[in-house]
């Protein structure tokens, strides 16, 4: 990636060669950054504007650690950053006069010794980043992607997909929770010429995201995994969560995959909102890929018949819960869509490099840490708790906030703590919306419910109450911060990657 792909995808023209900016646009990019901490010499900083931060405060930072190319609005021509900077000018817009941002091609007259740097100005440098990661995406017009979105799972069904596909084709997958309007296209700037698919999790918070990451990523499969009254506070009800989600399926090409969870009802009338072939996973024959015969081996993982047309086949994956099937199931569709062999498909499963984000965990003082930190809504965390109930050993339940549920939030955390009293015999309740689920068990008359009001009190109720040999349960909402106490807990490795002795 150079800065000339950059002038192109922003301006939609190549520079000609007797510009004198020409020779700059040779430089190398060799990072596409939103936070200025990222930057390292020769990335290109967007800077937008977000509802807590202003990333036009953080130019001169970015500038500092070695950025090549800013790119912003109208905000950046009204700054001064210490240094000249040759502007880009895409909006058609005129700088400060003190800004020291010289209006044409030519390098400005400040201090050189740091290298020229760019200033592209345009509009809206949200929308230039979606621009940019189009164009970035429009080059490599052979690479099939898989886009994956869902209410729950679509984490570790992007990380299951990837295994699989991997086992055949040279696959990017997006890196960690890389799935929203920033996200996905800072997933896209890791294209290049060696790939041959891509597996990109698609995340939303409004109506019409999902539409435009679909618009930048052009997917050629689309998997959903669930639709659940998560994000209520933003779109109000469940059929608008349904709505959004079903933008993947509307995006696919007649000649693409739609795959779709057929035990959820609202994923399942996607199939009437897409031009793509469909292929139903799920519980059940009326599926097209389904399973039974379906056990828990407890912390080795799960075993179940999978069918599919005259195949009946034995699988065992190392994943964690019953609700871990459809996971499974879901990457296996992709394979078979992509014309894989059951003997990749199933190898594929069994690949523990997947990063999957329900994990077991080694505590400290014998205990073991079902860490499910990383996002936390009512049906994951039910699920999560079916896992609980299926370990051997004293059980203990922490768990925190689920946010974002809108009008959902009092009924959600009590469905959930009616269940934990069900399911642990401890239940520890962390926050303020924590406190709901605490008081849903009493009122089942769970005798063992102790309250938190952050993670450090959590971490010492935990260690005054746990023993050998009990499972500790960790969820709740990223915002919640709940690895923290994972973190606290969990067993330190020594030098070699062992416990200590």
């Amino acid at each position: 990636m150079l800065l000339s792909d950059l002038y192109a995808g922003l301006t939609g023209n190549k520079p000609s060669s007797s510009e004198s900016v020409a020779a700059v646009l040779g430089e190398r990019i060799t990072r596409v950054a939103i936070d200025s901490r990222q930057v390292i010499p020769g990335s290109v900083f967007f800077a937008l504007q977000g509802e807590a931060l202003d990333g036009h405060q953080f130019i001169g930072e970015a500038l500092a650690r070695g950025a090549i190319a800013i790119v912003g609005n109208a905000r950046a021509l009204e700054l001064g950053f210490g240094r000249s900077l040759t502007l880009i000018d895409v909006a058609g817009l005129q700088p400060n006069p003190n800004s020291g941002v010289t209006p044409d091609l030519r390098q400005g007259a400040g201090d050189s010794s740091s290298g020229p740097a760019l200033l592209f100005v345009t509009e809206n440098s949200l929308r230039a980043l979606q621009q940019f990661a189009t164009y970035w995406r429009g080059k490599f017009p052979d690479v099939q992607v898989i886009g994956v979105t869902g209410s729950v799972g679509k984490t570790s069904t992007k990380e299951l997909i990837w295994a699989v596909l991997k086992q055949r084709y040279r696959t990017l997958k997006s890196q960690g929770n890389l799935n929203s309007e920033t996200g996905l296209a800072l997933a896209i700037f890791e294209l290049n010429e060696t790939h041959e698919r891509a597996v990109l999790e698609m995340g939303m918070y409004a109506a019409g995201e999902i539409a435009t990451l679909c618009e930048i990523a052009k997917p050629i499969i689309g998997v959903i995994t669930l639709v659940a009254p998560i994000h209520l506070e933003r779109l109000g009800t469940i059929e608008n969560i349904a709505n959004a989600k079903a933008e993947l399926a509307q995006a696919l090409p007649a000649e693409g995959w739609a795959i779709l969870n057929g035990d959820d009802p609202r994923v399942l009338a996607m199939r009437e909102q897409t031009r793509a072939r469909v292929m139903t996973f799920g519980i059940g024959p009326t599926n097209d890929l389904w399973a039974d015969e379906i056990e828990s081996r407890g912390l080795e993982g799960m075993e179940f018949a999978l069918h599919y047309r005259d195949a009946h086949l034995h699988v065992r994956v190392p994943l964690l819960g019953q609700h871990s099937v459809h996971t499974a199931l879901a990457a296996a569709a992709v394979g078979l869509v992509q014309d894989l062999s059951w003997e990749e498909i199933l190898h594929g499963l069994t690949d523990v490099s997947a990063q999957l984000r329900l994990i077991a965990v080694p505590g400290k003082n014998g205990i073991t840490i079902l860490d499910d930190t990383y996002n936390a809504s009512p049906p994951s965390t039910l699920s999560a708790l079916n896992l609980l109930l299926e370990m051997s050993g004293r059980k203990i339940a922490v768990l925190g906030d689920m946010r974002e549920l809108g009008a959902f939030e009092q009924e959600g955390h009590q469905l959930v703590g009616i269940r934990a009293a069900e399911v642990a015999d401890i239940i520890i309740a962390v926050g303020p919306l924590g406190t709901l689920i605490g008081q849903a068990a009493q009122q089942q008359g769970h005798a063992k419910v102790y309250y938190a009001q952050g993670n450090e009190q959590a971490t010492a109720e935990i260690t005054r109450l746990a023993q050998q040999g009990d499972i500790v349960l960790i969820k709740g909402s990223r915002g919640a911060q709940m690895e923290e106490i994972v973190q606290a807990l969990t067993l330190e490795t020594n030098a070699h990657g062992g416990a200590p002795q």
